[in-house]
């Protein structure tokens, strides 16, 4: 098949989830023998506006500056987020370049798509413009939506660009069961609905791939002694994550386990929040708060530094961090409430558990979690195996990849 993305996210520039599966599925497709092209934000218009990435072609058009001329036009709901206008704006201008610059390509038959996969929000109006114009199927990947993303609140503005895309779209592929059900809920058409997980690479997300020293210089970073726990957070610091409900859990952890420190990794408008709560709760000796955002290479290695993963989403589609964890052979603590697919990776009981559901808006709740692995003879490590397990088996990106082109494959036909 010849297969176009629309992603705003993509290799140099990675922000979250979408980016990390954007440069992962395409990957695999090439390797199966499929021209995959990636139409996706040139970043400050900095970077090459056309290459080859790992036998991928992506293109980067240079886009022009709109946020004058569409405020012009702009309705009432977008105008309101002020400095974040610009946002908005560089959104569609690079949907619209990009359309634009698809079909050019097109029209001079350097190649001709069999299908659009346009992933959320981000992707799905330059992608809609492309399938009316090209008369190609459009996939709507849709990884997160608007009302979950602000727990019920959020753009109407979105919502409608959202919404229009499950109408345009001829499939749309979602990230998890619980998400199904949220889009089901929010009236998008059921039977245009296909679940295909997001996945992670086993072979590159493995513990045994550092040494002891490693691993020790890492904890010693921290301060973290040999004769303690670390448990660990990464993900971006907003309330949907859950992170301010981890930090007032950690008193409760601490009360009857206080060699734990915790390790919070992610960059987010909660940062001068958490560091006010640490150090009201008197937890500044056990509660290290790195707000930064890390390379993948630093962000596998702390996985395997860590003794227990903790991911207390309120709202999480998929949820790829504890895909990347158990992957890593670590017990995990997930927030198992409302939309949430963690649920559907982590096995809570019975001899393949690989790790706790939790309440995530119950401080008490998480503590109970993580204190379950703490009281363990051997701090939760056949979980972590089993974890492993459920990855290789449910979650590795030949089997993601495999599924995703299927379903291409029914929708063209």
């Amino acid at each position: 098949m010849n297969i176009t993305h629309f992603s705003w996210e993509f290799p140099p520039k990675i922000w979250g989830g979408l980016g990390t599966f954007a440069s992962e599925i395409t990957q695999k497709q090439v390797q199966l023998d499929h021209r995959v092209n990636v139409f996706t934000l040139n970043f400050e218009n900095k970077l090459k506006p056309k290459e080859i990435w790992n036998n991928v072609h992506v293109f980067r058009p240079k886009t022009v500056e709109l946020n004058d001329t569409l405020r012009l036009f702009s309705n009432n709901d977008v105008l309101s987020w002020g400095a974040q206008f610009q946002f908005f704006s560089d959104v569609i201008n690079y949907n619209i370049t990009s359309a634009y610059h698809f079909v050019q390509h097109v029209s001079k038959k350097q190649f001709f798509p069999d299908i659009i996969d346009g992933h959320d929000w981000l992707g799905i109006v330059g992608a809609i413009a492309a399938k009316n114009e090209l008369k190609v199927p459009l996939i709507f990947h849709i990884h997160s939506t608007e009302f979950g993303r602000s727990l019920g609140g959020g753009s109407q503005t979105i919502k409608h660009i959202e919404f229009e895309g499950g109408r345009q779209a001829d499939r749309i592929i979602t990230v998890s069961n619980a998400m199904k059900q949220e889009l089901i809920r929010l009236n998008y058409p059921k039977e245009k609905i296909s679940v295909c997980w997001n996945g992670v690479d086993p072979e590159k997300y493995d513990s045994n791939h550092f040494s002891k020293k490693q691993i020790e210089d890492l904890r010693k970073k921290y301060n973290i002694k040999k004769d303690e726990i670390m448990l660990f957070f990464i993900g971006r610091l907003v309330t949907v994550k859950g992170i301010d409900k981890l930090v007032q859990a950690m008193p409760l952890v601490l009360q009857e386990f206080p060699k734990c420190k915790l390790i919070i990794i992610g960059v987010g408008d909660m940062k001068d929040m958490l560091f006010s709560l640490v150090k009201k709760l008197n937890i500044e000796d056990n509660v290290i708060i790195i707000p930064k955002f890390i390379s993948e290479k630093d962000r596998i290695l702390h996985y395997a530094a860590s003794d227990i993963v903790i991911l207390p989403s309120l709202y999480e589609p998929f949820g790829i961090v504890c895909t990347e964890a158990m992957s890593m052979g670590k017990p995990v603590v997930v927030g198992a409430v409302g939309t949430n697919g963690m649920r559907e990776q982590v096995i809570p009981s019975g001899k393949n558990q690989c790790g706790f559901h939790v309440n995530p808006n119950k401080p008490d709740d998480i503590a109970w979690g993580v204190k379950q692995i703490l009281k363990m003879d051997d701090l939760g490590k056949y979980l972590g195996l089993n974890g492993r397990k459920q990855v290789i088996k449910d979650f590795n990106w030949d089997v993601i990849t495999k599924r995703t082109l299927e379903i291409y494959q029914e929708t063209i036909s």
